[in-house]
Parts: C-alpha cells; sequence; structure tokens
C-alpha cells in the first residue's frame, strides 16, 4: 500500500485489483484466506518467471493494536503504509467494515489459521518458506510442527530472531541463498515491520516477506486459541488477556478503547476501491 509510485520491476498481481477499505486509518485488502493463498502463489509464479528479480512483497496484517499504533505513532504509520497487501487480522476490523462501509470484508483473515491455507498451497506448489524470529526453542518446535503437517513443504530454512545487528547482514545473506520463496518474520510488531521494509531491497528471489507475530508459539499449541463462539464474536482478546494478564492487561486496556474510537472516526469505503491520498489515509490522526 505504498503512497507513492512503485520502482521497476515490482511484483504485481492479477489480484492487485482486489478492493480495499479504510478501517482505523488503515488501508486493509479485501482478501479471504483462500484469495490470500492464490495470491501468493500468483506472485510466486510472476518472480519465477522474471528469473526471481522482482521485488519481495510485503505483506502485514492489521487488528485493535496495530490501529492504534498506526494513529499514535509515525514511525509505525511510515512502515505499515509500505506494504504491499494488508490483511484483517481482527475480527473488529470485520465488523467496522461491514457497519460503517459499504465495503465488507469477506473474513477474518487471522494468521494462526491462514497459515495453513499458506502453507498447503505453497506444498501444492512447490515452494518453500524460510522461519526467522522467536526464541530458539520456539523456531525449532514450530519448524517441527511444519513439518509433521506439511511433509512436502520445502523448509529453505530457520534462524532465531535473538540475533545482535551486526548478524543481519549475515542472517539475509543466508536467506537468500537458501532460495526462499516466502520469508515468515516473528519478531513481534514494529520490529519485525523494520526488518521486512529495511531488508526487502537485500532479499534477492524472495517472493513474500509475511510478518507472524507470536504465530509460532500457535502452532506448536503453547499458546491455545479461543473457543469458536468467542472467535466469531471478536472476543480471542479478552481470552488472551485471561492466559496473559501481566503482558496483556495494559496493552488492551490502552489500545481496545483507541482502535474502537478510530474505527468510529477513521472507517470508509473507497473511491472505486483505489487508495487514498496521503492526506485522506492520516486525516484526523492524534
Amino acid at each position: 500500500m505504498t503512497l507513492v509510485p512503485e520502482p521497476a520491476g515490482h511484483a504485481t498481481s492479477d489480484t492487485d485489483g482486489a478492493q480495499r477499505v479504510l478501517i482505523g486509518g488503515v488501508t486493509i485488502d479485501c482478501l479471504s484466506r483462500q484469495s490470500l493463498a492464490e495470491r501468493m502463489v500468483a506472485d510466486w509464479h510472476r518472480n519465477v518467471a522474471a528469473d526471481r528479480r522482482l521485488a519481495p512483497q510485503l505483506v502485514f496484517d492489521a487488528n485493535g493494536q496495530a490501529l492504534s499504533l498506526y494513529a499514535r505513532k509515525a514511525g509505525f504509520r511510515t512502515l505499515s503504509d509500505r506494504a504491499d497487501i494488508m490483511v484483517a487480522d481482527g475480527m473488529s476490523l470485520v465488523f467496522a467494515s461491514r457497519w460503517l462501509t459499504r465495503t465488507p470484508l469477506p473474513e477474518r483473515v487471522a494468521l494462526t489459521d491462514a497459515f495453513h491455507d499458506l502453507a498447503a498451497a505453497a506444498e501444492a506448489a512447490g515452494m518453500s518458506f524460510y522461519f526467522l524470529g522467536a526464541k530458539p526453542e520456539a523456531n525449532a518446535a514450530a519448524v517441527a510442527r511444519v513439518r509433521t503437517l506439511y511433509p512436502d513443504l520445502k523448509i529453505a530454512g530457520c534462524r532465531d530472531g535473538y540475533f545482535p545487528p551486526e548478524e543481519t547482514e549475515a542472517i539475509v545473506a543466508d536467506v537468500v541463498a537458501s532460495g526462499a520463496d516466502v520469508l515468515w518474520v516473528a519478531m513481534g510488531r514494529e520490529r519485525q515491520e523494520q526488518f521486512a521494509v529495511d531488508q526487502a531491497p537485500h532479499l534477492t528471489g524472495v517472493t513474500w516477506i509475511k510478518t507472524c507475530g507470536g504465530m509460532f508459539d500457535f502452532l506448536t499449541g503453547t499458546v491455545k486459541r479461543a473457543p469458536d463462539w468467542m472467535q466469531r464474536a471478536g472476543l480471542e482478546w479478552l481470552y488472551r488477556m485471561w492466559q496473559e494478564p501481566r503482558r496483556l492487561f495494559m496493552r488492551y486496556l490502552i489500545t481496545n478503547p483507541h482502535a474502537i474510537y478510530r474505527m468510529l472516526v477513521a472507517t470508509r469505503s473507497l473511491p472505486d476501491g483505489g487508495r487514498p491520498s496521503t492526506d485522506f489515509r492520516s486525516g484526523g490522526i492524534e
């Protein structure tokens, strides 16, 4: 969702024409889990046809915390605006699109669910994944779980996210040498988006850079999902807070009311499903 012309050689997709909607000030792509997987494969075919010379697509997601950060922090707003694809990983965003716009999102693209759509599609297409981030034991456990669930999926490599800045260049070189098609970056919000934006020009051959927060812990079952009814009602945050009150209580206490406010004042359909101007997108930011 860049606000400047894309550089020559930047990957495009048949689904680039998908509608977008402004939710809480953030431009969200109206994609389902299935259409997201289809786009990944389409982008990969296009990159292969171009001898893997196309710039990686930056694929981010937004929830209530992201909406609040987007409004409050200019640095995070700049990073988010660099996304080529932004999906709604929050049921509240889906509700806002249905109640406040003419462009309802088809569904919540919860990464803990969408990962399996993407992994199955990648396995069938012959694509490869590289897993970067989390603690060493969490990274290893997640990779082992993926190997069990998707035995024919190519795992190009893995590396935990606890490394000093001076090792970044070597890690990026390892990702490139691995021939990975999708780089999963699990470093926590802001740091992972910063890494994706900063390193994309150096990740030659990679088709997608997908930020994924705490997904590795969900993959291994270390962190449990909320019951289905809570997910459908948009109350998974409450279940997560009950699981980790010390870490999440203050976050949700601050970000949830602010995110609701942002959704009320900065949610609308976009003309012809297009992209807003910089002023339109940032209007009303506090």
